[in-house]
């Protein structure tokens, strides 16, 4: 598992007119969430931000929506944050499991709940294709045809739910979104699946792609802890509500450029 560490001591102000949970958590509660000392918060990295995928600068620091809400919970819970990022969400998904990460973002599927437990839902993603240019591909019905070359991002919800939706053609699972746009360029592929949020910026990379109408997957984008942590499961639901609520989620959108996107509803 390629994971990258970077520690931060930073803490980021509570957005302004915006209140955090009061106090800090029991001992009982940090010593869950946080069994080192600090909070490690698994990050997957993308060429462009999105709601999920942070940015890495040339220093490898990384910024986004899940930076900024990973510094708050850090704050919150009174201990240094450490990201730890990985070129995909299924390594992310492995080091949870494994408790070298404490919480992660990434789309909930039923793959992923028998590995980690899920809070709540902070953004909705639809999965679709893009086209790379040069190819007459207009709808989903298409990409499912035995001489299209499918790819996606390894051991993800959007990779699954393409294997699942294709009946003519296989998927074939590349590391990274870079690697998949690298694919794309050289005509190595055809068709790369991802969420609609996240394509734009790459379609922008490769003039007379074309990203399809529809979806194959739809599902939420949430945060996860491990399996069997009742306390920090508590925790992280209880900060992300509040963070929907007070503003943090969309004033984290908003920054990442993502102002026409929603926050998720409230869990009912």
């Amino acid at each position: 598992m390629q994971l990258f560490k970077l520690c931060t001591a930073l803490m980021l102000p509570v957005v302004a007119g915006c209140p955090s949970m009061s106090g800090l958590p029991s001992a009982a509660v940090r010593d869950e969430i946080a069994p080192t000392g600090k909070l490690r918060v698994g990050l997957a990295f993308a060429p462009s931000k999105t709601a999920l995928f942070v940015l890495k600068d040339a220093n490898g620091q990384p910024s986004g929506v899940t930076v900024e809400l990973g510094h708050e919970m850090g704050r919150q819970l009174g201990v240094p944050v450490e990201f730890i990022l990985a070129p995909n969400t299924g390594e992310l998904t492995n080091g949870v499991n494994s408790g070298a990460i404490d919480v992660a973002f990434m789309p909930v599927d039923d793959e992923r709940k028998t590995k980690v437990d899920f809070g709540p839902a902070y953004f909705m993603i639809e999965s679709t294709y893009l086209v790379r240019p040069g190819l007459d591909i207009k709808t989903l019905a298409e990409v499912d045809k035995p001489n299209v070359r499918v790819i996606g991002v390894a051991n993800t919800a959007t990779i699954r739910a393409a294997a699942q939706s294709l009946k003519h053609t296989p998927i074939t699972p590349v590391k990274s979104v870079e690697d998949c746009i690298a694919q794309l360029r050289t005509g190595e592929a055809d068709a790369f699946a991802l969420t609609h949020d996240a394509l734009p910026p790459l379609a922008q990379q490769l003039p007379g792609s074309r990203i399809l109408d529809g979806y194959f997957l739809q599902t939420g984008v949430a945060i996860a802890v491990g399996k069997n942590r009742p306390l920090a499961l508590a925790y992280v639901t209880d900060f992300l509500e509040e963070a929907k609520a007070n503003g943090l989620v969309r004033h984290a959108l908003d920054d990442a450029g993502m102002q026409a996107f929603p926050v998720a509803a409230a869990a009912r």
